[in-house]
């Protein structure tokens, strides 16, 4: 199909989220904008997230790891349904018997204003390279399969999709972005269903005989038993539960939408339907993968990992139909985790950094014009931060991201472990310090653990590489750090915060 046509679709859909945001920005607020005047429909906000949790990673990269891993990931989707119980009644009750707007205001409840500062802080950095990863991953597809034959340059592409993400966030925030993220995963999970069909019609498969052809290939195979792999299924369903609790319950964009709901229990309904819907919508991402290397066998398509499914769609192997569909659906998965990080991030510095809820001073005119010029500072820091990825360019971005999870999230799960399980007293001016150090020492003992990755990633000489390898065989014996890296950063940062801390006075 012609990249003109494709681009027209991509631009008509464009022009329907700005009128959605037109519609329900009118008589917003600086309330409207942080937490939609706790008036968000619960069933709006659980359908919504759906697309926030899944994201274009999830669109492109997921389908792409059948080819290795088989339906491996579904160890880390269950560990993701665990996670959703503990926000919806340990996380959530305690945000609520706050009414907080901020998540963190509970660490400068608890511990006082330098920690409050270091999860917010986290939380930014973390969210930052999380949404822009997932931003490169859909920019970059949009160029290679559209803009390149347009004579249109990666970085004016990016440069055009960030700019209307914050056509359509700069007013309304999350009360408009309850309706685009509806509006979004309807589209999203809309393309995943017929791209399946379209494929199963292809290979004149029905259901049985879909899985029938995957499980002889092997892909259907989930659970991994190998304990010293990083893929041991333990691992991955106790990172996948950790993971969840991290990057969605102490996340702001993600409570964010949580807390919009009116009532604790519409909440919960929230997050406990999330989680089911969750169980099944990676189901089909993996059916969807396993049907893309099975018709890429046949047809002899050569490309593995996130370049599968754009290759096939967008190659001429399905109908000019499919294209359409896999750019519409792509492009929504892609929005609701660009349009609420950028949101959330703008609501975070403007509450948590800048004071702006304490603050009786200005008026609510100046209030907007910071808040609007914070949105338009982190749009410029998405934009520097995607073309970074530009020139990493891994092939499997799901990866970096758990990785980055990783290291950025795991001080936000010390700190709030340690404020909620402990009733110990905080020496808060060294908070952040501790929250520092520990992906500091976390990153050298993942490096020397997967140093055979890294030394590839950093193509570092042969006689270099041969040493960290045995070092790491030596260290190690085999035995590999998976996504549970998330858990030993959040347990050396709470015993880091246990060191400078003491028993309350009685």
């Amino acid at each position: 199909m012609s990249p003109y046509v494709l681009f027209a679709f991509v631009f008509g859909y464009f022009l329907l989220l700005l009128g959605v945001a037109y519609y329900t920005s009118r008589n917003s607020n600086n309330d409207s904008f942080f937490i939609g005047n706790r008036n968000s429909n619960w069933m709006l906000v659980a359908f919504g997230m759906v697309g926030t949790s899944l994201s274009g990673v999830t669109f492109v990269s997921v389908p792409g790891t059948v080819g290795a891993g088989g339906f491996g990931y579904y160890q880390v989707v269950i560990g993701y349904f665990i996670g959703y119980f503990v926000i919806a009644f340990i996380l959530l009750p305690l945000y609520y018997r706050m009414n907080l707007t901020s998540i963190y205001k509970f660490l400068e409840d608890r511990f006082g204003p330098v920690s409050y500062k270091t999860g917010a802080l986290f939380f930014i950095i973390s969210r930052t390279l999380g949404a822009t990863a997932r931003m490169f991953l859909v920019i970059n597809i949009l160029q290679i399969f559209i803009l390149d034959a347009m004579g249109v340059p990666f970085i004016a592409t990016a440069f055009i999709m960030l700019l209307l993400i914050l056509l359509y966030t700069f007013e309304g925030g999350v009360k408009t972005i309850v309706y685009t993220d509806t509006l979004q995963t309807t589209f999203m999970l809309g393309g995943l269903v017929v791209c399946i069909i379209a494929l199963m019609n292809k290979m004149d498969f029905s259901v049985a005989d879909t899985f029938s052809a995957m499980s002889a290939q092997g892909y259907t195979k989930i659970f991994n038993t190998d304990i010293n792999a990083s893929g041991f299924f333990l691992k991955q369903i106790l990172g996948g539960a950790f993971i969840t609790i991290a990057m969605t319950g102490l996340d702001q964009e993600m409570m964010q939408k949580n807390i919009s709901v009116k009532t604790l229990g519409g909440s919960q309904k929230n997050v406990l339907t999330l989680a089911t819907v969750l169980l099944i919508v990676n189901v089909l991402f993996l059916m969807l993968g396993g049907l893309l290397y099975l018709y890429g066998t046949q047809n002899n398509v050569t490309f593995k990992g996130d370049d599968i499914f754009p290759s096939i769609a967008l190659g001429g192997y399905l109908s000019s139909g499919i294209g359409v569909i896999f750019i519409i659906g792509l492009i929504s998965a892609l929005f609701p985790s660009a349009d609420g990080a950028l949101t959330a991030m703008t609501s975070s510095f403007c509450i948590d950094m800048l004071g702006m809820q304490k603050d009786t001073l200005s008026t609510d005119k100046e209030k907007r014009k910071t808040r609007l010029t914070v949105h338009l500072s982190f749009a410029l820091l998405f934009f520097v931060c995607v073309l970074v990825f530009k020139w990493i360019d891994d092939k499997s971005i799901i990866d970096v991201i758990l990785k980055l999870a990783g290291y950025t999230y795991g001080p936000l799960l010390g700190l709030f472990t340690f404020g909620i399980f402990t009733k110990r007293v905080l020496n808060d001016k060294w908070a952040i310090w501790v929250c520092l150090l520990s992906p500091v020492l976390i990153f050298g003992i993942d490096f020397i653990n997967n140093a055979e990755w890294f030394t590839k990633k950093l193509a570092l000489s042969e006689s270099t590489s041969a040493s960290l390898i045995h070092l790491s065989e030596t260290l190690f014996s085999g035995f590999k750090i998976g996504i549970e890296i998330l858990i030993l950063n959040g347990i050396l940062t709470f015993a880091g915060l246990w060191m400078i801390s003491k028993k309350p006075s009685l």
